[in-house]
């Protein structure tokens, strides 16, 4: 069975979730917590190399405030209660995206998760916050003139590879799967640059409502597909 070494997740549905059971939206974060730890455990009993999950985009600044301000408090406490049992299931914690408007407290805390984390190879798991795919090539654009500026990069050496570098996640394999969940078909801004050549699952389970029976089908999809990023399949003899 063929399994992609690096797996990325749009977590979506928890509004829904919620609405369906005449709870509030806050509800729904709540339960999709529970959900990301099923992913990360059935990610590690897969083998999976990399995973990202798209946690908050820079767009979801524009939410209600109250909404924002649960995510975060939601966001504290997961990092609080799940980041000593991620290291010791070996799981390196990476945080992506424009953290500018994070409180310093949790960006502290997330600095902490990755330094304790740093030296664990069983799952590298990406948690985007404050992420956009348009705001991420923007930034790797600004990083990669300002070397040009002092001169550590000549402008005739600019290629794609090397603009690739600069991104939040220009030293990761490509994912191979990208997962969104809610029935929604569309990648809203998530990893562009990355998910060029990926294989596009919509499952039409809501976020919270996700297992890993959710995951082990997605990947018993991918095993079936063809990949041949632009190029053709040699003929079977």
């Amino acid at each position: 069975m063929s399994i992609p070494q690096h797996v990325a997740v749009i977590m979506d549905g928890n509004g829904r979730w919620a609405r369906r059971r005449g709870q509030p939206r806050t509800a729904g974060h709540r339960a999709g917590v529970k959900a990301l730890r099923a992913l990360v455990e059935q990610s590690i009993r897969s083998k999976l190399g990399y995973v990202t999950v798209f946690a908050f985009s820079s767009e979801n600044w524009s939410r209600p405030l109250q909404e924002v301000r649960v995510l975060m408090e939601l966001f504290m406490r997961a990092l609080d209660r799940e980041v000593a049992e991620l290291h010791d299931n070996g799981v390196r914690l990476r945080f992506i995206g424009d953290h500018g408007r994070l409180a310093p407290a949790l960006r502290e805390r997330m600095a902490k998760a990755e330094a304790l984390t740093a030296g664990n190879s069983r799952l590298q798991l990406a948690i985007a916050v404050g992420y956009g795919g348009r705001d991420d090539l923007a930034r790797a654009a600004k990083r990669l003139a300002q070397d040009v500026a002092t001169g550590q990069v000549n402008p005739s050496d600019i290629n794609e590879d090397l603009l690739g570098r600069y991104r939040d996640l220009g030293d990761w394999p490509d994912p191979d799967l990208f997962i969104r969940t809610g029935g929604d078909q569309r990648v809203s801004n998530f990893l562009l640059w990355d998910l060029a050549y990926t294989e596009l699952y919509f499952s039409p389970v809501l976020w919270p409502d996700f297992n890993g029976q959710t995951l082990i089908e997605a990947l018993d999809w991918f095993a079936d597909r063809e990949r041949r990023f632009g190029g053709l399949l040699e003929a079977s003899s």
